[in-house]
């Protein structure tokens, strides 16, 4: 896995967070002016939504009979941005929708390739 600053270095990468999923925030790097409050927030919402995916896979398992845990990652895109986070949930990046290989921010987060 990737530092938090090998993180910054991937194209179209603004911010990069690690957290626990009490939603404190352990470190962060960034690029754009992220102040430490915004990277708090920033942590307790995504740790949030992490366990918030944990709770329906776990769920989604036993109702559909295929296996959605644990959990390796997630992304929402809004707007002109993208929140990826992998790490079983607990690292994440801040990226310009525009700018991102979703291939490369997954890998470097832990994760794998998707084709």
């Amino acid at each position: 896995m990737d530092t938090l600053q090998e993180l910054l270095d991937i194209d179209g990468v603004v911010a990069a967070v690690d957290f626990s999923l009490d939603g404190s925030l352990l470190d962060y790097e960034a690029k754009m002016d992220m102040s430490e409050e915004l990277a708090q927030k920033t942590a307790q919402y995504c740790a949030a939504v992490s366990l918030m995916f944990n709770t329906l896979a776990s769920s989604f398992t036993d109702l559909s009979g295929m296996n959605w845990v644990p959990q390796h990652g997630w992304a929402y895109s809004g707007g002109e941005w993208t929140v990826c986070i992998g790490a079983d949930g607990k690292r994440g990046v801040l990226v310009e929708t525009s700018l991102a290989d979703f291939n490369e921010l997954f890998e470097a987060l832990g994760g794998e390739r998707y084709s």
